[in-house]
Formats: structure tokens, sequence, C-alpha cells
């Protein structure tokens, strides 16, 4: 399964109100940093950001951990892993 296959998955477990697990490299632009690998459990999409508000919104996925009911952001190029299954580069 490649990222956008996986981005398809994600999107249709938030429509049915389902959870699912992922994991991907954390990157803050900002700070060019990266704090590691970090991997959710249970989570959901949220609504994308608006370019206005984040000139990237299109790299970006908008998640809550719905265990911690915090938001969270990821670059799309840095995710890893969807419900157990290692993804593809390409």
């Amino acid at each position: 399964m490649n990222v956008y296959e996986a981005i398809n998955e994600m999107r249709a477990c938030t429509k049915r109100g389902e959870c699912f697990s992922f994991s991907f490299m954390s990157y803050s632009y900002e700070r060019r940093k990266s704090n590691g690998v970090v991997r959710v459990e249970h989570a959901q999409l949220r609504k994308q950001s608006r370019k206005e508000h984040n000139r990237f919104a299109d790299y970006m996925l908008n998640f809550i951990d719905m265990d911690t009911l915090e938001y969270g952001i990821c670059w799309q190029p840095l995710l890893l892993e969807f419900n157990g299954h290692e993804l593809e580069l390409k």
C-alpha cells in the first residue's frame, strides 16, 4: 500500500466513525528538527487546514488521537505505517 492509498483508507475509516493506527516521522519545519517516529494507536482524521492558514496544507494530515483527544498534524510524505502495514515509497 502506498501513502495515497493509506490516506484514502484513513478517510474511509473516519467517515465510518472507525479509528485506525498509524505512524510517521515527526518533523518541524520551523525548528528544522525531528523527534523521531510517532505512533498513534487510535486516530481519526480532522478537517484539513486551509492554505490561508498553513501554506503547506496540501502536504499535511490533521488528525485527532482518540485516546488523548489531542489534535495533531503530520506531513503526508513522512507516513510510515497504516494499521500495521508498512507503506511503500511509490
